[in-house]
Protein backbone atom coordinates (compact mmCIF):
# COMPACT_ATOMS: atom_id res chain seq x y z
CA UNK A 1 0.00 0.00 0.00
CA UNK A 2 1.29 3.30 -1.22
CA UNK A 3 2.47 5.27 2.07
CA UNK A 4 0.14 8.19 1.54
CA UNK A 5 -3.19 5.85 1.62
CA UNK A 6 -1.99 3.85 4.21
CA UNK A 7 -1.84 7.17 6.21
CA UNK A 8 -5.39 7.73 5.31
CA UNK A 9 -6.70 4.79 6.09
CA UNK A 10 -4.88 4.80 9.97
CA UNK A 11 -6.61 8.34 9.81
CA UNK A 12 -9.80 7.17 8.95
CA UNK A 13 -9.99 4.31 11.84
CA UNK A 14 -8.37 6.35 14.59
CA UNK A 15 -11.64 8.70 13.91
CA UNK A 16 -14.38 6.31 14.05
CA UNK A 17 -12.78 4.80 17.54
CA UNK A 18 -12.70 8.22 18.48
CA UNK A 19 -16.57 8.78 18.05
CA UNK A 20 -17.35 5.63 20.29
CA UNK A 21 -16.52 7.19 23.80
CA UNK A 22 -18.64 10.16 23.68
CA UNK A 23 -21.41 8.31 22.90
CA UNK A 24 -21.21 5.72 25.90
CA UNK A 25 -20.90 8.66 27.82
CA UNK A 26 -24.37 9.63 26.82
CA UNK A 27 -25.35 6.53 27.48
CA UNK A 28 -24.18 6.01 30.74
CA UNK A 29 -25.97 9.41 31.66
CA UNK A 30 -29.21 8.05 31.05
CA UNK A 31 -28.39 4.68 33.17
CA UNK A 32 -26.92 1.35 32.86
CA UNK A 33 -26.45 1.15 29.04
CA UNK A 34 -28.82 -1.50 27.14
CA UNK A 35 -27.27 -5.01 25.36
CA UNK A 36 -29.21 -4.21 22.18
CA UNK A 37 -27.57 -1.57 20.95
CA UNK A 38 -29.44 -0.92 17.67
CA UNK A 39 -31.03 2.99 17.78
CA UNK A 40 -34.05 2.34 19.32
CA UNK A 41 -32.30 1.98 22.74
CA UNK A 42 -30.77 5.08 21.72
CA UNK A 43 -31.47 7.98 24.69
CA UNK A 44 -32.69 10.44 21.83
CA UNK A 45 -35.54 8.13 20.90
CA UNK A 46 -36.45 7.64 23.98
CA UNK A 47 -37.61 11.35 24.47
CA UNK A 48 -39.09 11.18 21.10
CA UNK A 49 -41.11 8.89 22.39
CA UNK A 50 -41.76 10.35 25.86
CA UNK A 51 -42.60 13.69 24.11
CA UNK A 52 -45.01 12.34 21.91
CA UNK A 53 -47.23 11.15 24.38
CA UNK A 54 -46.50 13.14 27.52
CA UNK A 55 -49.58 15.70 28.59
CA UNK A 56 -48.81 18.96 27.60
CA UNK A 57 -49.45 22.71 29.45
CA UNK A 58 -52.99 22.78 27.81
CA UNK A 59 -53.79 19.76 29.48
CA UNK A 60 -53.30 21.75 32.99
CA UNK A 61 -54.69 24.56 32.26
CA UNK A 62 -58.36 23.97 33.32
CA UNK A 63 -60.13 25.27 36.42
CA UNK A 64 -58.95 23.13 39.88
CA UNK A 65 -62.08 21.00 40.55
CA UNK A 66 -61.71 19.92 36.85
CA UNK A 67 -58.35 19.42 36.87
CA UNK A 68 -58.59 17.06 39.86
CA UNK A 69 -61.37 15.10 38.15
CA UNK A 70 -59.04 15.20 35.23
CA UNK A 71 -56.08 13.44 36.67
CA UNK A 72 -58.02 10.63 37.16
CA UNK A 73 -56.53 7.07 35.31
CA UNK A 74 -53.54 9.36 34.09
CA UNK A 75 -50.26 7.91 34.19
CA UNK A 76 -47.49 10.05 36.45
CA UNK A 77 -44.02 9.01 35.21
CA UNK A 78 -40.78 9.33 37.06
CA UNK A 79 -37.57 8.26 35.71
CA UNK A 80 -34.66 7.69 38.10
CA UNK A 81 -31.32 9.16 37.53
CA UNK A 82 -30.01 5.44 36.62
CA UNK A 83 -32.38 5.70 33.60
CA UNK A 84 -35.26 3.63 35.21
CA UNK A 85 -38.98 4.41 35.10
CA UNK A 86 -41.19 4.77 37.41
CA UNK A 87 -45.26 4.79 36.31
CA UNK A 88 -48.15 4.96 38.56
CA UNK A 89 -51.96 5.41 37.66
CA UNK A 90 -53.41 8.17 39.66
CA UNK A 91 -56.72 6.62 41.78
CA UNK A 92 -57.15 9.58 43.92
CA UNK A 93 -57.02 13.53 44.35
CA UNK A 94 -57.73 16.32 46.57
CA UNK A 95 -58.59 20.12 44.92
CA UNK A 96 -57.51 22.76 47.09
CA UNK A 97 -59.01 26.33 45.72
CA UNK A 98 -56.99 29.14 46.67
CA UNK A 99 -57.91 32.22 48.39
CA UNK A 100 -61.86 31.59 50.07
CA UNK A 101 -60.63 27.91 50.75
CA UNK A 102 -59.65 28.10 54.55
CA UNK A 103 -58.09 24.62 53.98
CA UNK A 104 -55.79 25.43 50.69
CA UNK A 105 -51.94 26.79 51.85
CA UNK A 106 -52.88 29.64 49.70
CA UNK A 107 -56.21 31.02 51.96
CA UNK A 108 -56.51 34.54 51.95
CA UNK A 109 -54.37 35.10 48.22
CA UNK A 110 -51.23 35.29 50.56
CA UNK A 111 -48.25 34.43 48.72
CA UNK A 112 -45.04 32.89 50.47
CA UNK A 113 -41.79 31.29 49.50
CA UNK A 114 -42.85 28.33 50.38
CA UNK A 115 -46.29 28.33 48.44
CA UNK A 116 -44.81 30.31 45.32
CA UNK A 117 -45.55 26.81 42.78
CA UNK A 118 -49.28 27.37 43.69
CA UNK A 119 -49.17 30.99 41.87
CA UNK A 120 -46.79 29.87 38.92
CA UNK A 121 -48.34 28.45 35.69
CA UNK A 122 -50.98 25.37 35.87
CA UNK A 123 -48.91 21.98 35.42
CA UNK A 124 -46.41 23.45 38.11
CA UNK A 125 -45.53 20.64 41.08
CA UNK A 126 -45.71 22.42 44.73
CA UNK A 127 -43.98 20.05 46.86
CA UNK A 128 -44.29 20.80 50.52
CA UNK A 129 -42.92 18.84 53.50
CA UNK A 130 -45.36 17.40 56.97
CA UNK A 131 -43.73 17.12 60.33
CA UNK A 132 -40.68 18.03 59.06
CA UNK A 133 -39.94 14.64 57.53
CA UNK A 134 -42.57 13.42 54.39
CA UNK A 135 -43.20 15.28 51.37
CA UNK A 136 -46.53 16.05 49.22
CA UNK A 137 -47.02 16.75 45.83
CA UNK A 138 -49.57 18.97 44.39
CA UNK A 139 -50.56 20.14 40.57
CA UNK A 140 -51.12 24.26 39.95
CA UNK A 141 -54.12 24.26 38.20
CA UNK A 142 -56.25 27.39 36.65
CA UNK A 143 -57.35 29.81 39.44
CA UNK A 144 -55.08 32.35 41.62
CA UNK A 145 -53.59 29.63 44.22
CA UNK A 146 -55.17 27.18 42.83
CA UNK A 147 -53.67 23.40 43.43
CA UNK A 148 -54.19 19.86 43.04
CA UNK A 149 -53.25 17.34 45.56
CA UNK A 150 -52.30 13.74 44.33
CA UNK A 151 -53.39 11.65 47.12
CA UNK A 152 -52.81 7.73 45.89
CA UNK A 153 -51.28 6.07 42.91
CA UNK A 154 -51.93 2.69 42.01
CA UNK A 155 -48.04 1.33 41.01
CA UNK A 156 -47.88 -0.11 37.33
CA UNK A 157 -44.31 -0.56 36.79
CA UNK A 158 -40.99 -0.86 38.74
CA UNK A 159 -42.86 -1.96 41.76
CA UNK A 160 -39.69 -3.48 43.45
CA UNK A 161 -37.94 0.23 42.79
CA UNK A 162 -40.73 1.59 44.64
CA UNK A 163 -40.79 -0.78 47.72
CA UNK A 164 -36.75 -0.05 48.12
CA UNK A 165 -37.23 3.72 47.86
CA UNK A 166 -40.09 3.29 50.01
CA UNK A 167 -37.82 1.11 52.52
CA UNK A 168 -35.08 3.54 52.73
CA UNK A 169 -36.97 6.65 53.46
CA UNK A 170 -38.22 4.81 57.12
CA UNK A 171 -36.55 5.73 59.75
CA UNK A 172 -37.40 2.46 61.73
CA UNK A 173 -37.75 -1.47 60.12
CA UNK A 174 -41.21 -2.04 59.23
CA UNK A 175 -43.23 -5.14 57.07
CA UNK A 176 -42.84 -4.54 53.12
CA UNK A 177 -46.03 -2.82 52.19
CA UNK A 178 -48.04 -4.86 49.80
CA UNK A 179 -48.32 -3.40 45.79
CA UNK A 180 -51.36 -1.81 46.39
CA UNK A 181 -49.99 0.02 49.34
CA UNK A 182 -47.24 1.36 47.56
CA UNK A 183 -48.27 5.02 46.79
CA UNK A 184 -51.60 4.55 48.67
CA UNK A 185 -51.37 8.15 50.46
CA UNK A 186 -49.60 11.38 49.54
CA UNK A 187 -46.62 11.07 51.26
CA UNK A 188 -46.31 7.02 50.16
CA UNK A 189 -46.36 7.64 46.80
CA UNK A 190 -43.53 10.49 46.85
CA UNK A 191 -41.55 8.31 49.04
CA UNK A 192 -42.09 5.59 46.40
CA UNK A 193 -41.45 7.51 43.74
CA UNK A 194 -38.24 9.58 45.13
CA UNK A 195 -39.89 12.79 45.36
CA UNK A 196 -38.96 15.89 47.37
CA UNK A 197 -38.57 19.22 47.73
CA UNK A 198 -36.23 19.19 45.08
CA UNK A 199 -39.38 18.59 42.66
CA UNK A 200 -41.03 22.10 43.77
CA UNK A 201 -41.54 24.52 41.30
CA UNK A 202 -40.76 22.16 38.62
CA UNK A 203 -43.05 22.01 35.24
CA UNK A 204 -44.44 18.38 34.27
CA UNK A 205 -44.49 19.82 30.81
CA UNK A 206 -41.14 20.14 30.52
CA UNK A 207 -39.06 18.37 32.83
CA UNK A 208 -37.09 15.07 32.02
CA UNK A 209 -37.36 13.40 35.37
CA UNK A 210 -41.00 13.72 35.74
CA UNK A 211 -44.20 13.91 33.73
CA UNK A 212 -47.40 12.11 32.94
CA UNK A 213 -49.10 10.34 30.00
CA UNK A 214 -52.77 9.67 29.40
CA UNK A 215 -53.81 6.63 30.84
CA UNK A 216 -55.33 3.88 28.53
CA UNK A 217 -58.32 4.06 29.71
CA UNK A 218 -60.06 7.18 31.29
CA UNK A 219 -62.71 7.08 33.79
CA UNK A 220 -66.44 7.33 33.18
CA UNK A 221 -68.29 9.61 35.63
CA UNK A 222 -70.30 6.96 37.36
CA UNK A 223 -66.71 5.59 38.21
CA UNK A 224 -65.70 8.86 40.17
CA UNK A 225 -66.57 9.46 43.80
CA UNK A 226 -66.99 12.38 44.89
CA UNK A 227 -66.23 13.02 49.27
CA UNK A 228 -64.72 15.55 51.46
CA UNK A 229 -60.93 15.93 51.48
CA UNK A 230 -58.87 14.44 54.27
CA UNK A 231 -57.55 15.74 57.65
CA UNK A 232 -58.86 18.89 57.79
CA UNK A 233 -61.57 18.48 59.99
CA UNK A 234 -61.12 22.26 61.71
CA UNK A 235 -61.39 24.31 58.51
CA UNK A 236 -65.25 24.91 59.30
CA UNK A 237 -67.65 24.38 56.64
CA UNK A 238 -64.65 23.68 54.14
CA UNK A 239 -63.89 20.42 56.08
CA UNK A 240 -67.56 19.49 54.85
CA UNK A 241 -66.63 20.51 50.98
CA UNK A 242 -66.93 17.77 48.26
CA UNK A 243 -63.37 18.09 47.10
CA UNK A 244 -62.10 14.70 47.07
CA UNK A 245 -62.44 12.54 44.14
CA UNK A 246 -61.68 8.86 43.69
CA UNK A 247 -62.06 5.70 41.50
CA UNK A 248 -64.47 3.37 43.33
CA UNK A 249 -63.36 -0.45 43.61
CA UNK A 250 -59.64 0.77 42.89
CA UNK A 251 -57.83 -0.90 46.25
CA UNK A 252 -55.02 1.49 45.94
CA UNK A 253 -57.63 4.40 47.07
CA UNK A 254 -56.18 5.74 50.25
CA UNK A 255 -59.64 6.12 52.65
CA UNK A 256 -62.68 4.92 51.27
CA UNK A 257 -66.32 6.86 51.76
CA UNK A 258 -68.66 3.58 52.18
CA UNK A 259 -71.45 6.11 52.92
CA UNK A 260 -70.98 8.23 49.62
CA UNK A 261 -70.29 4.64 47.60
CA UNK A 262 -73.45 3.34 49.07
CA UNK A 263 -75.96 6.35 48.09
CA UNK A 264 -74.19 5.63 44.38
CA UNK A 265 -75.08 2.26 44.43
CA UNK A 266 -78.59 2.78 45.21
CA UNK A 267 -78.99 6.13 42.69
CA UNK A 268 -77.68 3.92 39.98
CA UNK A 269 -80.36 1.04 41.13
CA UNK A 270 -82.80 3.26 41.20
CA UNK A 271 -82.30 4.73 37.60
CA UNK A 272 -82.13 1.06 36.14
CA UNK A 273 -85.56 0.38 37.55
Amino acid sequence: MPRKRKLLAQLSALQSKSSIPPFDGLENLNGTPDKDSSPKSSKYFVVEKKNSSQLESDFFNQPCISLAKSLLGQILVRKLPDGRELRGRIVETEAYLGGEDEASHSKGGKQTQRNTAMFMKPGTLYVYQIYGIYFCVNISSQGEGAAVLLRSLEPLENLDVMRALRSASRKAPAKAPKDWQLCNGPSKLCQAFGIDKDFDQRDLAQDAAIWMVPGPELPREQDVVTTTRIGIGNRGEWAEKPLRFYLRGNKSVSVVDKKVEREMAALSSSSLN
